[in-house]
């Protein structure tokens, strides 16, 4: 949807619920099979002859009871009994050859549809994670996925096999005696009303419990990420009564939706004892009258089993259709996302702005459901020159550098990068001219030379002793002799494998390295001691003159040469002039409030 000033404005809260049609999730969920056209065919020709012999067998043995059994032809009954067990191990042998190729095939589905959720969650916006938690993600990755995936791999061969068998049984026994075989099949008449009738119901419960899962695996993600300072401010209990709430929600949902799986299959063998009693003392009345015989009584009550016991089996695959339709309404609902940071067409940039490498144009901006962080703001920066951003706690300094970076774009106005609207650079091309040093800086597991040249296309090539020279070109030997192996250092995202200090200095490395024509800094040497700081500024000192750099930090030291100060607060970036002055705005901003 698009906003008034023209930015794209997009929900991303997944609490919201989607529901899809039946058919239109399974449509949207076959097209991860595209290629498994010929795995499909092979299994479907498997799984007519598996139905073919389910329908021959019964048949069969009600012929050797009338014409062998009855009469005492041992011979030919020996025949026939060896023709039946070479069928039947023809019928093990489709079973295992269904099992096998819908595995595969499930297996490969399960592969395709994670890459596309991942790769979805790749180009979706910060603000999509901002309203999500990470946990819930993870789950609907992994748990919603694998849902969907033993739904195509295990139950939906079986649940088209069942089907096909169902079909093939009714029209044997409807062929065979129709008044007999239309009396034994009235039952599944009412258990298809109470599968219409319940099947919504089931659903609805199966997504409930899929979302308190994905409750119970955000509180274990939040509760073990920040695990360092629940203990350092001994809040384990708080954390312990979390997850202790989510457990019991969790318990109590997946209870309600076993109960509401399971409730077809007490209703189902009902209905199916019910249908053989009605062939039983029908086909015997038929016998004492000489209408029917035994044989054929047999094969009938074979039949009616036939019929019934993957109408009990169909109890569960429905079950697990009913879940896959739920996980797949949490899994679609991402995938239906788009962001809404589009790449508009260069006819769309309007008219260059000559000179600013930056710049504001009556910028606006707000998060979802709050008030304005900034109003109306405009400036512009100059290539080479250094920037500090001041201002209390809240004022709208980090937001300013987001909406810089294009993180977010703003409500109304524009941001211009060199001279043109940032909205018409890729994200290549915007991220190459932008460098972004956080207070809390990303780092993943591998080497140390893997992080450094995150998102370096240009240097990602090079062997470690041409990379080497590139570092010392820029500088950085003293950043890379603090790492005792080197770029071989092995990192890890999840555990203190280095130090905070040493995770920036990672982090300005890779911000170096790729020698942007602007360079944020947002307290980016907060967890740095002086002395690496002042090395820092050396390092800051040696980029191209061309260089735009960004500060925001509260240390004195850090803004005191920047050639130009703006105070940030209450919506509006106002030029300060020199240190002093911008502190004696903090000051007079601490006595107002």
């Amino acid at each position: 949807m698009q906003g008034e000033n023209g930015n794209y404005q997009t929900d991303y809260n997944l609490g919201a619920k989607q529901k899809t049609s039946a058919g239109t999730a399974l449509r949207k969920m076959f097209r991860f099979m595209k290629g498994e056209k010929k795995n499909l065919l092979v299994a479907f020709f498997v799984m007519m002859l598996n139905a073919g012999i389910t329908m021959l067998t019964p048949y069969l043995v009600g012929y050797i009871v009338d014409h062998f059994i009855l009469k005492k032809q041992y011979g030919p009954l020996m025949q026939y009994s060896a023709l039946l067990l070479g069928i039947y191990i023809v019928w093990a042998g489709t079973e295992y050859l269904q099992a096998k190729l819908m595995g595969g095939v499930g297996q490969r589905m399960l592969y395709l549809l994670r890459n596309e959720v991942f790769n979805k969650l790749q180009q979706l916006p910060v603000a999509f994670f901002n309203s999500n938690r990470s946990g819930d993600l993870i789950s609907r990755i992994n748990n919603d996925t694998d849902t969907v995936n033993q739904f195509f791999s295990q139950s939906l061969m079986r649940f088209m096999d069942s089907i096909f068998s169902m079909i093939g049984v009714a029209v044997f026994v409807l062929s065979i005696h129709w008044q007999l075989g239309a009396a034994s099949l009235a039952p599944a008449v009412f258990i298809l009303l109470f599968v219409l009738l319940v099947s919504p119901w089931v659903r609805k419960k199966n997504a409930i419990s899929l979302k308190a899962n994905g409750g119970l695996s955000a509180n274990i993600q939040e509760g073990l990420h920040n695990f360092k300072t629940i203990v350092a401010f001994n809040r384990r209990d708080y954390f312990r009564d979390r997850f202790a709430k989510s457990n019991e929600e969790n318990y109590k949902t997946a209870i309600a939706a076993g109960i509401a799986n399971n409730l077809f299959t007490p209703v189902f063998g009902f209905f199916s004892n019910l249908a053989q009693l009605i062939v039983l003392g029908f086909g015997i009345y038929l016998i004492l009258n000489g209408q029917f015989t035994i044989g054929l009584l047999i094969s009938f009550m074979s039949y009616v089993q036939f019929f019934y016991r993957p109408l009990r089996e169909l109890a569960a695959l429905w079950a697990s259709f009913q879940t896959a339709l739920a996980a797949w309404d949490r899994i679609s609902v991402i995938l239906s996302r788009q962001s809404n940071l589009p790449v508009l067409s260069k006819t769309e940039k309007g008219a260059p702005v000559p000179g600013a490498i930056m710049a504001f144009r009556q910028v606006s901006f707000h998060y979802p459901g709050g008030k304005n962080v900034l109003h109306a703001v405009s400036f512009e920066m100059q290539p080479g020159k250094t920037y500090a951003l001041v201002g209390p706690t809240g004022g709208g300094k980090s937001t300013t550098a987001a909406l810089i970076a294009r993180l977010y774009d703003p409500s109304e106005g524009t941001v211009l990068l060199k001279g043109i609207d940032i909205r018409t650079y890729t994200a290549e091309e915007r991220t190459q001219a932008i460098g972004f040093i956080l207070q809390e800086p990303f780092l993943f597991t591998g080497t140390l030379r893997e992080n450094i040249l995150y998102g370096n296309t240009a240097l990602h090539r090079l062997n470690n002793e041409q990379l080497l020279q590139v570092i010392s070109d820029a500088g950085l030997n003293d950043l890379l002799s603090r790492f005792d192996t080197g770029l071989d250092t092995p990192l890890r995202a999840s555990a203190d494998s280095v130090s905070l200090g040493q995770k920036q200095l990672i982090a300005f490395i890779r911000a170096v390295l790729r020698k942007p024509q602007i360079v944020i800094l947002d307290e980016a040497t907060a967890n740095i001691d002086t002395v690496t700081e002042k090395l820092l500024d050396g390092i800051l000192d040696r980029l191209p003159a061309t260089t735009t750099k960004i500060i925001i930090a509260h240390r004195l030291n850090t803004i005191e040469n920047a050639d130009e100060i703006f105070f940030v607060n209450a919506g509006e970036l106002i030029p300060a002039g020199t240190l002093e002055h911008a502190m004696d705005m903090l000051l007079q901003h601490k006595r107002a409030s």
